[in-house]
């Protein structure tokens, strides 16, 4: 019989990325044959049935949609089972077809019970630069149904708070942790029994541990002697290639490894048969930039001395916050790592101030707060999109550049507990009014500490406007791994000479920081220039 790709839901085609037994071999029910992946998640394609597989009918690399014959099976009821399983008929009676049929029904069944019920570990999820998190709500005990999407526990850290959800069907046996507890990426929540079979393709993509993984020869003692697990296929035992492209992952890995500039035959892969997952990656990032912190804190610079200041007289300590300690830590690893300039110049958006002010009465119909960092924001878009250099990272090579094709902007907010950068996501394609929600949204939840981790990730250039406050300049520190900080100071009226007269105008100072091993000076002085033209006469966002 034919097997077919099944049911792909919205999902037009997909690839061909492993062929997983060899023609000849025999199979039972719920073998997988091959596995296929999207630009969005992996999926097994199991046997339907039992028997020999006769030959696939698709290659690796095929491009192939729901209903394509992939492989053809010679039906083999035998194959499933144990030559004890099959009780030979007596010399002086015929074999009976349906008492051998009712033995292989019998013999899958027993099968199926021994593949239905694994136990599998639920961890915390990567927190990326996070150390620990509490534990504010546990939301399961145990013996409760779970499936997926059911909310297990939230945690929270400083910055942010993220709910953890099951990823698959099953019951909880236990549970890990409770309120109050601090836990850190990878440990334990829960455990749960859930489905062999019904493995959802999503726990392949993330990495998490599925069935296989978690317990591969788990058969139940309550199994009939004889039926025996189904045969893993051993993980690759030699190192992956040094050439990419024979490395075991897929494309949504692929992209993230380039975005991430993260060469794939030095990331370790956890999946099934040594796939990399996009966890794998952000672990040897992560473990990698840990590395380069401890190298740079023991690279010879001398320490502060400590000093007693009750010698002077009376003092008290303040404790830090874990906000401040880790803004504290990000600034010395910038400042120590980046050589840092910074170009200033002054642009007149007297204009742009008169079209705000015009603009008022329609904000307060949108219940919209229209401020000139809206403005900036738009301009700084316009003019990263002219200049994609200041849009990059600098690859942990040293030898090459990584180019982000999307734009990403972090506005720094002041809260009670630190400076945070949440992040507009996209923000190249919205306009002043999407801008101007989505800044009053991240500062509202920045102070209120709502802001989810995905907030806080993913920028690509930064603006820090300290408004009123702002002075006539300052020296803003580069926000690694992007390469460039926009500073903006305190708007002011000064006299502008035109050529036969001084005139009062709105003069806003602007300091442009960035990391001189990416971008020269005659860049930032080119990117300055752009920036306040473009505040001086906002009609050009619209070329």
């Amino acid at each position: 019989m034919d097997v077919v790709i099944p049911s792909l839901g919205d999902i037009e085609e997909v690839e061909v990325i492993e062929l997983c037994i060899e023609p000849g071999s025999s199979v039972v029910e719920g073998d997988t044959l091959i596995v296929i992946e999207s630009d969005k998640a992996s999926m097994e394609v199991p046997a339907t049935c039992d028997g020999i597989l006769q030959a696939y009918a698709v290659q690796l690399g095929d491009r192939v949609s729901e209903g394509t014959v992939i492989a053809t099976l010679s039906a083999d009821a035998t194959a499933a089972l144990p030559v004890s399983n099959i009780k030979a008929p007596a010399a002086d009676s015929p074999v009976s077809a349906a008492a051998l049929e009712t033995e292989v029904e019998v013999g899958e069944a027993a099968q199926q019970s021994a593949e239905a019920q694994l136990k599998i570990e639920i961890l915390v999820p990567d927190l990326g630069d996070i150390e620990d998190v509490e534990v504010i709500e546990v939301a399961v005990a145990a013996g409760d149904r779970i499936s997926f999407d059911t909310l297990l526990v939230v945690l929270e850290s400083d910055k942010a708070s993220m709910e953890v959800p099951a990823e698959q069907e099953g019951t909880v046996i236990s549970v890990a942790v409770a309120v109050g507890d601090r836990v850190g990426t990878g440990a334990l929540i829960a455990t749960a029994t859930v489905s062999a079979i019904d493995t959802p393709a999503a726990m392949v993509e993330r990495g998490a541990p599925t069935p296989q993984q978690a317990a591969p020869d788990a058969v139940p003692a309550s199994a009939p002697a004889g039926v025996a697990a189904r045969p893993e296929i051993a993980a690759p035992s030699e190192p992956a290639a040094a050439n990419n492209t024979s490395v075991y992952a897929g494309p949504a890995v692929r992209r993230l490894a380039r975005e991430l500039g993260v060469t794939l035959d030095l990331v370790k892969g956890s999946g099934q048969r040594g796939r990399i997952t996009k966890d794998d990656l952000k672990s040897h990032v992560k473990q990698r930039i840990n590395t380069t912190a401890v190298e740079s804190s023991s690279s010879g610079i001398p320490a502060i001395p400590a000093v007693d200041f009750a010698r002077f007289g009376p003092i008290h300590e303040q404790p830090m916050t874990r906000m401040q300690q880790q803004v504290a830590a990000n600034m010395q690893r910038s400042w120590l790592n980046v050589p840092h300039v910074t170009q200033h110049d002054l642009a007149d958006i007297s204009d742009l101030q008169e079209f705000r002010q015009s603009l008022q009465a329609e904000a307060a119909q949108r219940g919209v707060k229209l401020t000139p960092l809206a403005f900036i924001v738009r301009a700084v878009c316009y003019a990263l999109a002219q200049m994609p250099k200041f849009n990059s990272s600098l690859h942990a090579d040293h030898q090459h550049l990584i180019v982000k094709d999307y734009i990403n902007i972090g506005v720094a907010t002041n809260t009670e507990e630190g400076l945070l950068v949440p992040v507009i996501r996209q923000a190249n394609n919205k306009g002043l009014w999407e801008l101007s929600e989505n800044i009053a949204e991240l500062a509202e939840k920045a102070r209120n500490k709502k802001l989810a981790l995905d907030d806080l990730g993913g920028g690509t250039f930064t603006v820090s406007s300290l408004g009123a406050i702002g002075g006539t300049g300052f020296t803003p520190i580069v926000n690694t791994p992007e390469v460039a900080i926009l500073g903006v100071g305190r708007l002011s009226t000064q006299p502008q000479w035109n050529g036969q007269e001084f005139l009062p105008k709105q003069m806003l100072p602007l300091s442009l920081s960035y990391d001189h091993r990416v971008i020269n000076g005659v860049d930032g002085g080119e990117f300055m220039q752009l920036l306040v033209q473009l505040l001086a006469d906002v009609r050009r966002l619209a070329l």
